[in-house]
């Protein structure tokens, strides 16, 4: 019997099974396939988390059941993020655990001045945002004690982020990165070492129960800026950057879905950004880790990988 169940296998969910098992404690994570870290501490389970009969069999005995599960792609949200939630609300009630779960800021929307607290209004009006602030809702209705974390943009050791995705690729074949966001804009990182950090804190202190809390994150930074402080800890000259028109993504989106779905989120990208958390850290002494600390642990992980064809 686990005393912690984990739901993904990606850059938090590891990140999160780490600590715990650091502390001693026992894991269990469950994925499609059986993925997640070895350790003898932590069980790795392939199962279906969207299966309410089934996740409430594995989480049996649980303390915590951390949500950590998204979807690669935006154009699956609406099709699988219901389900799983739905599960693990279930799961969480039958066993008397506390659900914490993972978020971004989808659910404010556009706000003035792009500034985000923990007691900004959820006011999105794209589909994501509103389904993220329905996911939200459905929680804090289910009769559980549930927490939702909330993070910017994820930097850190395996992160699908904008380093992954764009600037690595182009440091490392020394060509031009084309950005899909303004590159002189201030935006919030999270590391993602500190969402596991406050899932882990926030889950376990009954003050966190029955509201959104932030992950404590860096002063934002530009795009621009970002890719120097990569480009150092790389020891490679910085990329030269192409900044993408805006309206390039909102054309292609009348014809691509994926390329839609970035486009509604675009906002984020061709406007300043602020993730605040000033709660968090007043209320619990978290703080955020040093920005070229978490760029070192991105760009240190990176290298060491084994080259493929």
């Amino acid at each position: 019997m686990a005393q912690h169940v984990v739901i993904g296998a990606g850059s938090i969910g590891t990140r999160l099974s780490r600590l715990l098992v650091e502390r001693g404690e026992s894991v269990r994570i469950i994925t499609r396939g059986g993925s997640g870290p070895a350790h003898p501490l932590i069980e790795r389970v392939a199962a279906d988390a969207s299966d309410p009969a089934q996740l409430t069999r594995l989480s049996h005995g649980a303390e915590v059941i951390y949500h950590c599960a998204n979807p690669p792609s935006y154009t699956s949200w609406q099709r699988l993020l219901p389900p799983l939630q739905t599960a693990a609300i279930s799961a969480a009630k039958a066993n008397d655990a506390v659900l914490a779960l993972t978020a971004g800021l989808y659910a404010y929307g556009p706000q003035p001045g792009g500034r985000m607290n923990e007691r900004t209004p959820m006011a999105a009006t794209g589909r994501k945002g509103r389904l993220r602030r329905r996911l939200w809702e459905q929680a804090l209705a289910g009769g559980i004690r549930t927490v939702e974390v909330r993070g910017s943009d994820y930097i850190g050791r395996d992160a699908a982020s904008l380093y992954s995705l764009v600037l690595g690729p182009a440091l490392e074949k020394g060509r031009a990165a084309t950005v899909p966001g303004h590159l002189d804009m201030p935006h919030s990182f999270t590391y993602n070492g500190d969402m596991a950090t406050a899932l882990l804190t926030l889950a376990r202190d009954e003050r966190a129960w029955g509201r959104a809390w932030h992950v404590p994150s860096p002063p934002a930074v530009t795009i621009r800026d970002l890719a120097h402080r990569y480009a150092a800890a790389a020891d490679k000259p910085p990329p030269t950057l192409v900044q993408l028109p805006r309206f390039t993504m909102r054309a292609a989106g009348l014809f691509v879905p994926i390329a839609r779905e970035i486009a509604e989120m675009d906002y984020q990208w061709y406007a300043p950004f602020h993730l605040d958390a000033p709660e968090t850290a007043d209320t619990f002494g978290l703080t955020a880790t040093d920005l070229d600390t978490a760029v070192h642990d991105q760009v240190g992980e990176a290298r060491t990988q084994p080259e493929t064809l």
